[in-house]
């Protein structure tokens, strides 16, 4: 696929790929980042406590603490990762040649909807279409997630360029070695150690034959039962009702609209047949042509409900999401950005 930045994807990139194959390098640094330090917030602020001494602080911690008071427990990457997970093992198949590319464009989805990207706002009668066109950088303050920050600068460093040429990008799925810079290293490891610090995975040393590696078993089971609770919910249930949980909780914003994007990014990373694979063969599929059509229906803007491919499971997820969608008027642009991420995994498996 060739595009307005001069990218071009690679077929089959990362085919045999292992848990840690894709991600192995260092970084090479891209001539479009740049250190801005007129914008960067001070390192160090004091306040005076009550015997008079004055304590140190990072402005940025206190920041980052409150970001994820707001945010969920776990990421969109993080819970696509971990539905991916052998739990006993702890790594994920050798053969999965998806993932890597699915976690890009989820890194991309959770940022849109933590209010830092948004569509370029255009006007006229044609617009192009919603993958073709140029994201921005809403909101540029840190979110505490390491790989959100990370992708955060770059896309405040760079160019503005569509959804699908990021995650490329972010991918290392082009050939534009002025380019290769902005690939994200060593994505699923940096994962699953964040999880190590969130508690829901540990972290062991096992011996593959000719070589180590770093193995992450599951050692909460909680965290991932709620996300297959969740997903089955979603691809079974007539009327899907999510409650609130630690990992989901009430007052969080587009409850209903993150989950069906985890549940159509475990799809396009190949990973939703672990949580589905207890069921019987004819739900199993029933469950495949849902998400299927949940992909027709929020890979447009505005969202829509089509007659093609409906299978009368979760009869009122279009009218939910909608109230979700209505109540933040003013982030409409920011959700566009989601939309144009499903797009371009609808397409994935012809893609690669």
């Amino acid at each position: 696929m060739a595009s307005s930045s001069g990218l071009t994807r690679r077929r089959g990139a990362g085919a045999g790929a292992s848990t840690t194959a894709d991600d192995d390098g260092s970084r090479v640094s891209s001539p479009g980042l740049r250190r801005d330090d007129s914008t960067r917030a001070p390192e160090t602020a004091f306040e005076d406590s009550e015997n008079g001494h004055r304590i140190a602080y990072d402005p940025r911690d206190m920041s980052e603490s409150a970001e994820r008071l707001k945010q969920p427990k776990l990421t969109l990457m993080e819970e696509v990762l971990l539905m991916g997970l052998k739990d006993k093992q702890g790594y994920l198949s050798f053969w999965n040649d998806n993932i890597s590319y699915a976690l890009r464009g989820c890194i991309v989805m959770e940022l849109a909807f933590r209010g830092r990207i948004r569509m370029q706002k255009v006007t006229g009668q044609r617009l192009p279409p919603l993958r073709d066109r140029l994201i921005e950088v809403a909101d540029d303050s840190m979110t505490g997630e390491v790989l959100l920050d990370e992708t955060l600068k770059m896309m405040k460093a760079s160019e503005k360029m569509c959804v699908a040429d990021w995650i490329d990008l972010l991918s290392g799925e082009t050939w534009n070695l002025m380019k290769i810079g902005y690939q994200l290293k060593q994505v699923r490891e940096r994962l699953a150690k964040g999880l190590v610090d969130k508690g829901i995975l540990r972290t062991e040393k096992k011996n593959f034959l000719l070589f180590d590696m770093a193995t992450h078993p599951v050692v909460d089971s909680g965290a991932k039962d709620e996300i297959r609770r969740r997903v089955r919910t979603v691809l079974t249930s007539r009327t899907v009702v999510l409650p609130g949980s630690q990992f989901l909780p009430e007052e969080m914003k587009y409850r209903y609209l993150r989950t069906l994007a985890m549940v159509c990014s475990a799809y396009a990373a190949n990973v939703l047949e672990n949580v589905l694979t207890s069921m019987q063969p004819e739900a199993r599929e029933r469950s495949y042509a849902q998400v299927d059509y949940l992909l027709k229906c929020y890979s447009r803007w505005p969202f829509a409900k089509t007659a093609e491919g409906n299978t009368g499971i979760g009869a009122n997820l279009y009218q939910v999401i909608t109230g979700e969608v209505g109540e933040s008027k003013d982030e409409e642009l920011h959700l566009q950005v989601v939309a144009a991420v499903l797009s371009v995994f609808g397409d994935l498996d012809s893609l690669l």
